[in-house]
């Protein structure tokens, strides 16, 4: 009973400190922050912060990780069954991440630090490892808009990479905007037919690979 009061323990403390960490570096940015700053805002000695990060690079990676996996697990899921309808499919992972935005405090807290309050430096390895989790989701949006060209949803000669890339663009550019001002409109309301606009733009007129073999050398 005393191990398990321990490690309830010691999960409740990891909790309180990532808790502190979306405080303070949403109110300071990540680059100003110090790990006394986040262990202060949880009540907590330094100690208590290095026990369980090693630096403020694994704190960060940590409070990213704590707010997207369970949205990861579930657009994993959708992208690996695209078969029925690989357009649908990406309709439902996109629609599904804007609304978590819109309506998980956390997720949009999160985002906006990433966004608006974080400074891409060296002493941030967390963006070398955030380039690799884009990578896998721009690949698993490129393997269903295959299948849509496969199903005959989207010409042979339909060029799936420069549209992964608008399709990414697209949205976290409607991220990105949105949360400058939360105000300014519904994003959970409107979600659904904002990504309605586009990939019926996508289908009606989608980006064709072009043949340099006619180009002039």
């Amino acid at each position: 009973m005393m191990v398990r009061k321990t490690k309830e323990e010691a999960q409740e403390t990891y909790s309180a400190l990532l808790d502190a960490a979306e405080q303070v570096f949403s109110e300071k940015g990540v680059t100003r922050t110090t790990l006394n700053e986040v262990a202060c805002a949880a009540g907590m000695t330094r100690g208590a912060i290095y026990w369980h990060f090693k630096d403020k690079t694994a704190l960060f990676q940590a409070m990213c990780d704590r707010a997207f996996l369970p949205m990861d697990s579930l657009l994993n899921e959708i992208a690996n069954a695209p078969d029925k309808d690989p357009i649908d499919a990406l309709r439902q992972m996109m629609v599904h991440l804007l609304k978590q935005i819109a309506t998980d405090k956390r997720q949009r807290k999160v985002f906006d630090i990433i966004f608006h309050r974080c400074e891409k430096t060296e002493e941030m390895a967390f963006f070398v490892l955030e380039q690799e989790k884009r990578a896998e989701c721009l690949s698993q949006m490129e393997v269903i808009l295959q299948v849509a060209v496969t199903q005959g949803v989207l010409p042979t000669a339909t060029n799936t990479q420069i549209a992964m890339q608008a399709i990414h663009a697209y949205v976290i550019g409607l991220i990105h905007e949105w949360l400058v001002d939360t105000n300014a409109y519904n994003l959970e309301q409107h979600a659904e037919e904002m990504m309605d606009i586009f990939l019926a733009g996508l289908v009606a007129r989608p980006p064709l690979k072009k043949c340099y073999s006619q180009l002039p050398p």
